[in-house]
């Protein structure tokens, strides 16, 4: 059996957030002892552990608990959850290239300062106007 310090420990999810999964129903609630602290399982351990995973690669709750529905056979469930998993590649795939985005305007940007002190600085000017990227990134 495990504290909730140790569940901690053990998967690196901090005690806040363990509660909160709690809260919303993505970790069963464990039982507690005589002096009414948590003390998880085995399973408890597993399932947060799960959970910390699938948020590392950038599932959402509500994609986590789909996932968590299912029950591991092949077949319909199987089909689901890989829905689930291609539908977040094509998200990271879309933040990345957003990000790539991001990198390029701010590489343009960041080269428009000659490092002088006199006059306007380019840097802050370019910031300041919205017109003079040459990409959106909203």
């Amino acid at each position: 059996m495990y504290s909730i310090g140790a569940m901690s420990k053990a998967t690196g999810v901090k005690v806040p957030t363990i509660r909160y999964y709690e809260d919303i129903g993505l970790l069963r609630a464990p039982g507690r002892n005589a002096g009414n602290q948590r003390r998880y399982d085995q399973h408890g351990k597993e399932t947060l552990g799960f959970i910390k995973h699938a948020r590392d690669l950038g599932f959402g709750l509500d994609d986590i608990r789909a996932l968590m529905r299912l029950n591991g056979d092949l077949g319909t469930d199987c089909a689901e959850a890989d829905r689930i998993a291609a539908s977040q590649l094509v998200n990271v795939q879309a933040r990345i290239a957003k990000l790539q985005q991001l990198a390029t305007e701010l590489e343009r940007i960041s080269h428009l300062c000659d490092g002088g002190n006199g006059g306007q600085c380019r840097v802050l000017t370019a910031l300041g106007d919205h017109s003079q990227c040459t990409s959106a990134h909203d």
